[in-house]
Formats: C-alpha cells, structure tokens, sequence
C-alpha cells in the first residue's frame, strides 16, 4: 500500500473524517494565502525590473472579482495614465479544474478599427505574432504558461525554492516587457496621437450620413 492511499484510508473512516475535512479546509486556506503571496513578490521583482528597464510602467496587482482579498495577476500601468492604449499584464485563469497563469499585452478600452490599422499596431501585432503569441478582441498578444498556482508541485517549489520560482515567472514576462519595449511604445505613442474625432467607428459616420 503506498502512502497516499493510506492516508485516504486513513481520513475515510467514519471517527477521522471530522479531522479531515478540517484540514482540507485550513489546506485550502493556506493555498489561497500562497498563491496572493505568491503575486504580492513577484510584483516587487516587476516594479525592480520596471525601475531599471521600462521606468514608463509602474504594476499594480489585480484581485479576484468575487473575492477582493485574493490576488490572482498583476498589470503593467503606464504612469502617465491614457484611455487608449496596450499594457502588460500576467494573470491567473480557471480553466478545466485548474488556475494557470497566462500572459499577454491588453487593450485598455476596445480598439477601433482606425486604430487596428495604425502601422505601429500592425508592426506590433505581427511582431508578437512572430514570437508565438496569439491575439483576440481584447488582447493585441496573449500566451499560455506552464504555471499551475494552486498545484501541490507549484506551491511546494514556491514553499522551498521560491526566488528560483520566481525568476522563472519573471524571465517570462520580462520578454514581453523589455524586448518588445520599443514596438509597445511606438504604438501607445501612435495610439495617443490620433485626435479624437479619429476614433469615430465608420458604422458611426454612415448613421450620421444618413441622418
């Protein structure tokens, strides 16, 4: 019999359930507090990185809608805030019975097709193409990691190796962050420049022709 499944014996039987429902509770707990510890250090170690490399960000961890006292990702945020523009962000989804950790670069408010067709959005989109990204409605980039954050293996390398665990986290987020720093911002720049009134949906102008 091998250890897990005496254990599983063990908590089955009717006098030790009680204990093991209770310490599966305080267990789910406890990942809970890992996992928000887990993005309050690596936010420290993104701030560091943005200070010494791209000083235009500055991160903010994000929490989960239905529980704010649990943090599951964090954004890159530029200083000088605009209401277009693309920012960095890492988060952690639900996705088959499992959180795991996805990164991208984000569209702050839904982009108009003017703007999709900037040359420097073009440049940045196939760019990111190119490295393996893939893109939807809301993110011009996004991409899967192999991090699970609420797996035993996840948090008992966090637990006993967590600067190397969070080197790795970082050195994948870093490579969106830093080198394709110079696209990111020649298109928020492109983005920033155009005038309001070019922001107006062809859709739009034809219902106003019409009028």
């Amino acid at each position: 019999m091998n250890e897990e499944q005496a254990v599983l014996d063990f908590f089955s039987k009717p006098e030790n359930l009680p204990l093991g429902l209770s310490v599966a509770g305080q267990m789910d707990v406890i990942r809970e507090q890992m996992n928000s510890r887990f993005w309050q250090d690596l936010q420290h170690r993104i701030d560091t990185l943005s200070v010494q490399h791209a000083p235009e960000w500055q991160t903010q961890v994000t929490e989960d809608r239905n529980a704010a006292d649990m943090l599951v990702g964090l954004q890159c945020k530029l200083c000088e805030p605009h209401s277009h523009c693309l920012f960095p962000m890492l988060e952690q989804q639900y996705l088959g019975g499992s959180w795991r950790i996805f990164f991208g670069l984000m569209w702050q408010s839904p982009p108009t097709k003017e703007q999709l067709a900037l040359p420097a959005i073009t440049a940045l989109k196939q760019n990111l193409s190119g490295a393996g990204f893939k893109h939807n409605e809301n993110f011009i980039a996004w991409q899967w990691t192999n991090f699970h954050p609420r797996r035993s293996e996840f948090l008992l390398r966090y637990s006993q190796q967590p600067e190397k665990l969070l080197c790795e986290v970082e050195s994948i987020f870093s490579a969106l962050l830093i080198e394709h720093r110079d696209h990111i911002t020649s298109a928020n720049a492109a983005l920033q420049a155009v005038p309001p009134s070019m922001t107006v949906s062809l859709d739009q102008l034809r219902r106003k022709r019409e009028d």
